[in-house]
């Protein structure tokens, strides 16, 4: 997944709900830990990947802009970037929540390195609607390339709604019936739900 279609949602005049940064979010096998520049190495590796990056936006094997634009991301209050990590601290993926309009929210950046299990797609996905239903959302939306059919598959199988298209990407979004269905549906892959550690 990548940037968010704002010609779908573009100018609402309802109360804009507020994505908040917190320093962890706690699942079952999982944990979202707020990312810093010292992620800049595994995240720059996640997207030099040729089968995991070749759905997002191009960039050099240059280290230094990662790290500044995670530099800059700390002081961003407008979105959330997750390193996704196992309970022992082990690197996985990423994820980031953004562009809020009105009661939804985007999220994307969403990537599991090669080998991952893949359980911890499910319990990211359902980590991340927690989290933002904890904030006060109640719907998302977002954009994946046509070509990247695992991924619109997976979101399709959640509820999520074919909306429109372009010549490249599938735009999407979810509500909170379908949110809520999915959260039951795959309740197994987090029993417990999910703690929050503010930052």
């Amino acid at each position: 997944m990548r940037a968010c279609n704002r010609q779908v949602f573009s100018g609402s005049d309802v109360e804009k709900k507020k994505i908040l940064k917190c320093r962890r979010v706690i699942g079952h096998q999982l944990v979202l830990r707020d990312a810093n520049p010292e992620d800049a190495s595994f995240i720059l590796g996640l997207r030099l990947d040729e089968s995991k990056g070749r759905y997002l936006s191009k960039v050099a094997p240059d280290l230094q802009p990662q790290v500044e634009w995670l530099a800059r991301y700390q002081a961003d209050v407008g979105q959330a970037y997750f390193i996704i990590e196992n309970k022992a601290g082990e690197r996985f993926g990423t994820v980031r929540l953004y562009d809020a309009v009105g009661d939804s929210f985007c999220w994307g950046s969403w990537l599991l390195r090669a080998g991952s299990p893949t359980a911890f797609a499910i319990e990211s996905a359902l980590i991340v609607y927690r989290y933002a239903m904890s904030l006060g959302f109640s719907a998302a939306h977002f954009d994946v390339r046509k070509d990247n059919r695992s991924v619109w598959q997976f979101h399709e199988r959640f509820g999520a709604m074919r909306l429109s298209e372009s010549g490249t990407d599938y735009f999407y979004s979810i509500d909170e019936a379908a949110i809520q269905y999915s959260l039951s549906r795959y309740a197994r892959f987090l029993p417990h739900g999910i703690q929050v550690v503010p930052g």
